[in-house]
This record gives C-alpha cells, sequence and structure tokens, in this order.
C-alpha cells in the first residue's frame, strides 16, 4: 500500500515539473490622432449661425479667440464667467465634440 501512494505521489509530482509557463505577449497599441490645423481668425469672420447657436446653448458665453480648419469647422475659446473652455462647431452651428 506504501508504494501505492508513492508511486501516485511520484507520478503526480512529475506532472507537475513538465508544466510550462507561458509569459503573456505584451501587444504594443498606438494610437495616432491627427492633429488638425486650425487658422486664427477675426471675431467678425465668424458666422452669424455659430455665433447664435452659442448664445443659444450658452447665453453668458464670451468669444475670445476664433479659430477655422479646412472642412469649415470652428475653434472657439470662450470665456463664462471666470472658466475658460474650448468649443468646436461647424458652418451650420452645430456643437461638435473632438
Amino acid at each position: 500500500m506504501k508504494k501505492l501512494i508513492l508511486s501516485a505521489a511520484i507520478i503526480l509530482g512529475s506532472f507537475a515539473s513538465f508544466a510550462q509557463t507561458s509569459t503573456p505577449t505584451k501587444t504594443a497599441v498606438s494610437t495616432q490622432t491627427a492633429e488638425e490645423k486650425y487658422t486664427e481668425i477675426k471675431l467678425e469672420e465668424v458666422p452669424s449661425s455659430v455665433i447664435l447657436a452659442l448664445k443659444t446653448a450658452t447665453p453668458e458665453a464670451v468669444i475670445e479667440k476664433a479659430y477655422i480648419n479646412e472642412k469649415k469647422e470652428f475653434k472657439l475659446e470662450i470665456k463664462v464667467g471666470d472658466q475658460k473652455s474650448t468649443v468646436y462647431t461647424d458652418a451650420a452651428g452645430n456643437l461638435t465634440k473632438k
């Protein structure tokens, strides 16, 4: 009986010695964001539809700087009270997320 238990222990122990540990492979994920190039424009050049949409969404907002890109999308740096923020809109005045 002792030989049976001893042989079972040896067999089970040998299974553990053949077990392989695998190291997880690291997958490199790179994200590339295409920075859209905005050029600064005068506040007078901002379309009235954009200004109206901003005033409708936030009546107390003041536009400090305005930028436009090739797709006619606007980047507006606004100030509401003592807080500054950046808002993106299309030419029709629809607010977009960037």
